[in-house]
């Protein structure tokens, strides 16, 4: 009798534990159900505008598509990717991607830090400084494209063509000249885009420790010094990740490019995605446009993936 009523106890505590339980059990469903509903639009959403047209993409880079000529169109498998890889003009605008993206990148990182490094020894003025960098980012990138055309690239009125009369280098072609075409594109590109490097690498500073400094100087190292053995080790992380922020977009550039020179003159300024616009909407040719912009996301993705690895080396 003894035994059966021990054992009996433990059963019976298991079940109202279980009945206890089932509950909560219940609502933690409910609630990961509900939490599933408000997400399935978003996914949905997200989906139809990324992972859906990736795929007709690549669906399509494997058909031959003309629209000038349809009754050729069928499937050719990799056929566009031989073309591609015999085609002397997508290596030039390739090569034209990765000058325009190096350069950009380099050069906004550069100014970007120096800016804040200036402000952060400013006294005076700080947010106001702030309030001014920030606007070139603000704007379309087709709306700076337009300004620069046509107020600042203008020959013989633009401010930049009378800047270089006035220091008596006399008026230039900078849309018409290919070299002078694609350091003008680099110039607007860096205009615009230097402000973001500037408030992550100046948020970067405000957030580093003060005392280290304060050791350095009372060891009585030099500004050079403090710069390169602190200043640039810490803010290595930012940096690295402004560069990897800044590589994507350069390398997807479009509006400004398009706006200003539209890939002239020639060829000077056609970068990838320009080339991969041109191919498709203009010379109809949809399948190889399709190949040039799956190519583009894979040079996208190849360097993105090795700034990561970059980012997590010690």
């Amino acid at each position: 009798m003894a035994g059966s009523a021990t054992t009996g106890a433990p059963a019976r505590s298991f079940s109202v534990t279980a009945v206890e339980h089932s509950p909560a059990r219940t609502h933690a469903a409910r609630e990961r159900r509900f939490a599933a509903a408000l997400l399935a639009p978003a996914f949905m959403a997200l989906v139809a505008t990324t992972t859906f047209p990736l795929l007709y993409l690549a669906w399509t880079s494997a058909q031959r598509m003309d629209l000038a000529m349809p009754f050729m169109d069928g499937y050719v498998g990799l056929a566009n990717y031989r073309e591609l890889l015999a085609d002397s003009r997508f290596w030039w605008s390739l090569l034209v991607s990765l000058i325009y993206t190096g350069s950009t990148v380099v050069l906004q990182v550069v100014i970007g830090l120096a800016l804040a490094l200036f402000v952060m020894e400013m006294k005076r003025g700080q947010a106001l400084f702030r309030f001014v960098a920030i606007l070139p980012v603000v704007l379309s990138p087709a709306v700076v494209g337009m300004v620069w055309r046509t107020f600042m690239l203008a020959p013989e009125f633009g401010v930049v063509d009378y800047l270089s009369i006035t220091a008596g280098l006399g008026s230039q072609n900078w849309l018409g000249d290919p070299t002078l075409a694609l350091i003008s594109v680099v110039v607007i590109h860096t205009w615009q885009w230097t402000p973001f490097a500037f408030m992550v690498l100046l948020a970067s500073l405000a957030a580093l420790p003060e005392d280290i400094y304060e050791a350095a100087r009372l060891d009585r190292a030099h500004a050079w010094a403090r710069f390169r053995r602190l200043t640039l080790p810490l803010l290595r992380p930012a940096i690295v990740m402004v560069i990897i922020m800044r590589t994507m977009v350069a390398l997807t550039a479009f509006a400004a490019i398009f706006t200003v020179t539209g890939g002239g003159p020639g060829t000077a300024t056609e970068i990838l995605n320009l080339y991969a616009y041109r191919k498709s909407f203009t010379e109809l040719s949809m399948g190889y446009g399709s190949a040039l912009a799956v190519a583009l996301l894979v040079v996208t993705v190849a360097i993105s993936a090795l700034l990561f690895a970059i980012r997590r080396a010690k």
